[in-house]
Parts: C-alpha cells; structure tokens; sequence
C-alpha cells in the first residue's frame, strides 16, 4: 500500500507550478519544484511535506501576501482532495495578520476539500472568529456549513486543540445549536464528532445536551448517538439509559475463551446471555485489558452489537484478531477478556498473549 505521504508528488507539485506560472509569468516553476523535490523530501512526512509546499510558496510568490492570495484563488479550483490543503496552509501561514482576507479565503477554498485545520490558529488569536462561525452556520453550501462545526471541534484530530473550547464549549454550542437540523448528513456527523469532543472533557455539559436534543427529531436523535459515542463505551449509565439500556436482571455465563493466543492469530470467545423476561435492548461489548511495557493494564473496548432481543436467551460467538498495526504495540503477558453489556461489566476471563 503506497505511503499516504505519496499524496504530496512530485506531479502534482508540477502541476502546481505550470498553473501559478500560467496567472503569474514570474513565477520560477523550476526552482520551486527544486526546492522541494530534493533528497530531504522522501524522508518527509504528511504534515511535514504540506507545510514544506507552503513555504515555499511564500518564497516564490509575490512577497505582498494580499497578491500571493490572489493568485492561488485563481488556481485552487484545478486541485482537490488533500492536495488542496496547500492553499488554506498557505493561509494559516503567511495571513493570520491579514484577518479579513485571510477568512473570506479559507471560506472560498474549504468546497475543493476544507479549512478545518487553517482556521484553528485564527480562533484562537482573534476569539470573536467565532461569531462568523454562526453565519457560515446558515450558509448555503454544506461544505461551509461543515466547516462552522469541524473548525471549532475542540479535539480536532490533525488540528491544534482549541485550550479555550476544551475548558468551556460554550460559543461551540451556540454553532451547533444552528447546525443540528441540517438537512446534510455530511453536516451532522460533524456536528456528532464535535459533541463527542466535549463529551471527554465536560461530560457534564454533553450529557445535558444529549437530553435536551434527544427526542427532538431523527437528525437530532442519531447525532446524539453518534455525538455520545466516549461516554456509551465508558459505561455511563444514565446515557446508557437515554438509549434503553438497562442492565438489571442480564446475566452473563459460560464464558469460554483461548486460554492462550499467538500474534498474528485470533482470541475466540463465546457466552451466554439470560434474563427472566425478555432481554430488551443489548450493547454488546467486550473489554481488553491489554499489558503495556511499563506492566500496567491499559483497557480498550470494543462493540460487538447493538440489538432488540426479545427472547430471554442469547448466545455470542467472537473472535479478536491481534494483528500488527502502528498504533498499538502488544507486549507478551497475561492479559484480560471482560463482557459488558449495556455498560456493565459482568465476567472476565484470563488468556496469555504470545508475540
């Protein structure tokens, strides 16, 4: 599978400089592909490749930063997907001093792919950013609408984490109060992610909003599903029990699992669900406590299902493969199985990781 990196190439970086070149006879194509296309450009990652085009853009562009803008504004539409981050980029670098400019740009490139990381630095130095949030909130194209919510994620995965927003989301509840009907889809999973955000450093609040929105419509109620994703897997019980999720009168038996398991190969488990009466809504999920280098437990869990089950017996077989992946590292040991239903935590069973 080719390196995600590989995005940044030497083609499309090419193809950059013959577009600049055709609105800007100055341009010197030549040594702006050369001065990225080197030997230190292979060893580059992602990030480190995006940020490398847009400074060197600001090097070979007209110095006047307002001019620069408007010469990449005559070329953003020949370029899409991650290759277009370059143009927002090239905002939050060079234009956090030019304000109006510089937001009506990251406005006019986030359609070809978005400015969700660029706009970051602008909330936080100019705090008021927020209040135009609310009328992108209310603007016609969704990808702009998208914008409004993802742009002031507090956690925004790549994105610099927004200190003011994590400590009080508050003006962040004001975007998505006007965002959680939108008729887009692609609008409202934002609008879930950006709950979920809150949700891990003021629980208190999103679960306050889950509540007040749950109910409301179908828009509203998968939001609030999506948006309280963290807290269902950690168990809290009375978000748990917004969805009708009770975990009085299950109980969980004959658990059967590998006592041992090799790497690269599958944990196979089975049990057995019961009730008196019938089993109602389940969130099956079972729970890993996974040994780290340092001997201490880290836990992780994983969904098995979600289900109206209206027998009173149910049985669950599963298997966990424990395969390579860059990010989580498994160390040799004992570790642990826990089943958890509707958030609680019922019988745990014991199997040695072999790597």
């Amino acid at each position: 599978m080719e390196p995600f990196k590989n995005i940044y190439n030497e083609k499309e970086i090419v193809k950059l400089a013959n577009e600049i070149k055709n609105v800007y006879p100055e341009f010197q194509k030549d040594a702006f592909v050369n001065s990225l296309i080197n030997e230190a450009w292979e060893a580059k990652e992602l990030k480190e490749r995006l940020r490398a085009i847009s400074l060197s853009l600001g090097e070979f562009l007209d110095q006047d930063y307002l001019k620069a803008l408007e010469i990449l504004k005559q070329v953003h539409t020949n370029f899409s997907g991650l290759f277009h981050l370059v143009f927002p980029d090239f905002v939050e670098v060079f234009g956090l001093e030019q304000y109006e400019a510089s937001i009506k740009a990251l406005k006019l490139f986030t359609p070809q792919c978005t400015s969700e990381f660029a706009v970051r630095p602008f909330l936080v130095k100019y705090p008021e950013f927020i209040e135009v949030f609310k009328r992108w909130a209310e603007d016609e194209n969704e990808h702009i609408r998208r914008l409004a919510s993802e742009g002031c994620r507090p956690r925004l995965p790549w994105g610099i984490a927004l200190g003011e927003y994590k400590k009080d989301p508050t003006k962040v509840l004001e975007v998505l109060e006007l965002l959680k009907e939108d008729e887009s889809e692609y609008v409202r999973k934002s609008v879930a992610n950006n709950l979920n955000d809150i949700s891990k450093d003021n629980p208190a609040i999103a679960k306050a909003v889950f509540k007040k929105w749950y109910g409301d419509s179908k828009h509203t109620n998968w939001i609030v599903k999506h948006g309280s994703r963290t807290l269902l897997k950690a168990g809290e019980q009375d978000v748990l029990e917004l969805f009708g999720y009770k975990s009085d009168g299950i109980e969980v038996a004959n658990l059967q699992a590998d006592q041992s398991v090799q790497m690269g190969e599958y944990l196979n488990f089975s049990f057995d669900i019961s009730s008196k009466k019938p089993l109602g809504k389940l969130r099956i999920e079972y729970k890993l406590g996974l040994l780290r280098q340092n001997n201490k437990i880290n836990y992780k869990v994983f969904k098995i299902s979600e289900r109206e089950v209206t027998d009173r017996e149910l049985s669950i077989k599963k298997s966990h493969a424990f395969k390579e992946v860059t990010t989580r590292k498994y160390y040799d040991g004992i570790h642990t199985l826990t089943i958890v239903i509707n958030g609680k935590e019922f019988t745990t069973s014991k199997f040695e990781l072999i790597t």
